[in-house]
């Protein structure tokens, strides 16, 4: 191993890397089957007392096993997996495939309607929950909860009737969060928004104390010693022409477009990129001012060649609102407090537990957050609902013809056998992508409609800290790194409810978040394409070069505070999602309708039941949001009773 590794803290055992990963308070013996353990083909954790998949640590989300039945069938095109047995006796009244947020969902709305109903949820991870993914870490004697996914209940007050209905089933009190989420946490230890340039692409490792891009409206930071735009630019490591540029783009408040007015001027800025508004309307020329922007358009997931000026400035808080000649925003924003310590992995673990009582005690939105979950009650044979881990479907089919059909049979394959299930109903609450291989008969129309998702893939890593001392010292609550591996990195949000208390002295362990949304900048790509490419991307990273990427990016930030990457850092979760957000439509390379609900939209289209069959999702209303997954559930719900 290079020095510069140890140098790094690549030889400490914090993690067992690649396939085995580290496994917290679990064995490999008792976790993983001896066919993985051995080298051989394998998907399946075995569920036992003990197992308990939180605490794995590694690469998580679509981890190693997740995906290796979906890709033989999608892209090799296998169809056997050998003999076929049937696990169960009887006929379920439904079959959920897909595990998340809306199948989930879709199980808790079927039961509302009959009470009696014999569910099976069949999900290909080995966690329940989707996206909304649960980390822990134990650090010191103390257990340190993040989020490796689904982040937060954004504007419940906008809520249909139908989600805040399920937030009340499930016994959400969302003003809680008003005193859970301290909202001083910033202020009261000086953490500002701040830009981290790196040495290796800017020739310094420097973190200048100015905001850029979304941290407005997203998180309370200080603003105590923060720098004017002209201190700022002053002090980055950028050549004096590309100052000169970068402060007139944040310093112009003349319209530049003044020939455009109105409605007519949000339309223009919806059809041209915001690369094109800095070059076109701020004659941006250096090289440095437009790479410093590039990735800044992280909840797009795309360069900034890639989204509209529109969403440069509404969405991403990109610089030039004024420049652009748009009115003050004076819309009301909602507080972005409406955290768990694990997003919205608790709203699963509510839904699970609702369903299945035995898997863990407890009655309320507190005690949900520490309750220690028994993953061997979620199938059980005596429940009426169970949910079946490492199980990824392969095959839905109607027992006779469809329109008629009183039944489906369900495949799927677990440790390398082949199973089926049959059932009254099936509700498929997985990605749209993979419903066109597991239901061949649908027609040629909805299936092309349905392989028009491609979603934007995500990295989200949680790094647990022995504690944040250089992060106070440096006053640092949250940073965009241009040119760096991870493009935005934050201590995690300051939330303590029920028995769980957040970090409250820089001396005490905490979790830092980071994320990285890969794609392929200026090479004419659309954004599909670029989602692909980023996907792909994604499954072969190896663990060893995310964790090293991890260890440079923060010693660079933090180093001159006395950050040691070697001896601060306690653990690294990688949760990726080569599936990330739905995608929603593209202006500049898409159709838009006026009508969100035109039938002539792809996700119109492809949510269209068949049969016995219906498809909910998030993926179904393009939107990458928790009430999106929510209602999507309760209309194809809706669609079988």
């Amino acid at each position: 191993m290079k020095q510069s590794d140890r140098d790094l803290g690549m030889d400490h055992r914090i993690s067992r890397r690649d396939f085995v990963h580290g496994l917290g308070a679990l064995s490999a013996a008792s976790t993983f089957p001896g066919s993985i353990l051995a080298g051989q083909d394998g998907n399946s954790l075995p569920l036992s007392a003990s197992t308990y998949p939180p605490a794995l640590t590694g690469l998580r989300g679509n981890h190693d096993g997740a995906f290796d039945v979906a890709h033989q069938l999608a892209r090799e095109g296998r169809r056997d997996w050998g003999t076929v047995q049937e696990p169960d006796t009887g006929v379920y009244d439904l079959v959920v495939v897909g595990g998340g947020i809306s199948g989930l969902s879709a199980a808790h709305f079927y039961r509302t309607q009959k009470p009696q109903a014999r569910i099976l949820i069949l999900d290909n991870h080995d966690d329940f929950g989707g996206h909304a993914k649960r980390n822990e870490f134990e650090v010191g004697g103390r257990t340190l909860i993040g989020y490796g996914g689904a982040q937060t209940l954004q504007a419940p007050s906008e809520y249909s009737r139908v989600t805040k209905g399920l937030l009340d089933d499930l016994g959400v009190d969302i003003k809680r969060f008003d005193k859970a989420y301290d909202q001083d946490f910033y202020r009261r230890h000086g953490l500002r928004g701040c830009i981290h340039f790196n040495k290796a692409r800017w020739g310094a490792d420097r973190v200048v104390p100015f905001e850029l891009g979304l941290f407005e409206g997203y998180l309370p930071l200080s603003d105590s010693a923060a720098l004017s735009a002209e201190a700022a630019v002053a002090q980055m490591p950028i050549s004096d022409a590309a100052k000169s540029e970068l402060l007139r783009l944040l310093t112009t408040d003349e319209d530049q477009i003044p020939e455009i007015q109105g409605d007519a001027k949000w339309k223009y800025l919806e059809s041209i990129s915001y690369r094109d508004f800095l070059l076109k309307h701020m004659a941006i020329t250096e090289p440095e001012v437009l790479e410093l922007l590039q990735d800044q358009a992280i909840e797009n997931g795309l360069g900034i060649e890639a989204i509209t000026a529109a969403s440069g400035f509404y969405d991403e808080g990109l610089p030039g609102w004024d420049a652009a000649g748009l009115s003050d925003d004076d819309e009301h924003v909602e507080s972005y407090i409406h955290h768990f310590p694990d997003g919205i992995a608790s709203v699963a673990r509510l839904l699970v537990r609702k369903m299945i009582p035995d898997v863990a005690q407890g009655n309320t939105m507190d005690d949900i957050v520490t309750a220690k979950f028994d993953y061997s009650k979620l199938d059980q044979m005596s429940a009426a609902v169970r949910i079946r881990l490492n199980s990824t479907v392969n095959r839905v089919q109607h027992v006779g013809d469809p329109g008629s059909a009183k039944q489906v049979r369900v495949f799927y394959v677990r440790d390398g056998q082949a199973y089926q299930v049959q059932a009254r109903a099936c509700v498929l609450a997985c990605n749209n992508s993979i419903i066109p291989y597991l239901c061949p008969e649908l027609s040629v129309s909805q299936r092309d409609a349905l392989a028009n998702q491609v979603k934007v893939p995500i990295l989200y890593t949680n790094v647990a800290l022995s504690n944040w001392r250089a992060w106070k010292k440096m006053g640092i609550g949250a940073v965009v790194s241009p040119g760096s591996y991870h493009i935005y990195t934050a201590l995690d949000f300051p939330v303590s409810l029920g028995d769980y208390e957040f970090s409250s002295d820089p001396d005490e362990p905490i979790v830092a978040h980071m994320e990285r949304f890969p794609h392929v900048n200026n090479q004419g790509l659309t954004a599909k394409e670029q989602h692909r490419r980023g996907r792909h991307e994604l499954l072969y990273t190896p663990f060893e070069t995310i964790e090293r990427n991890v260890r440079t990016q923060l010693a660079s930030m933090l180093g001159e505070a006395g950050f040691d990457p070697a001896t601060d850092i306690a653990g690294i979760t990688v949760n990726r999602w080569a599936h990330g957000y739905a995608y929603w439509y593209n202006p500049l390379f898409d159709t838009v309708y006026e009508d969100s609900h035109d039938e002539r939209y792809p996700h119109m289209i492809a949510r269209k039941p068949f049969g016995r069959i219906t498809i909910a999702n998030a993926d179904s209303a393009a939107t990458a949001m928790f009430e999106a997954a929510v209602e999507q559930a309760h209309r194809a719900v809706s669609e079988l009773i």
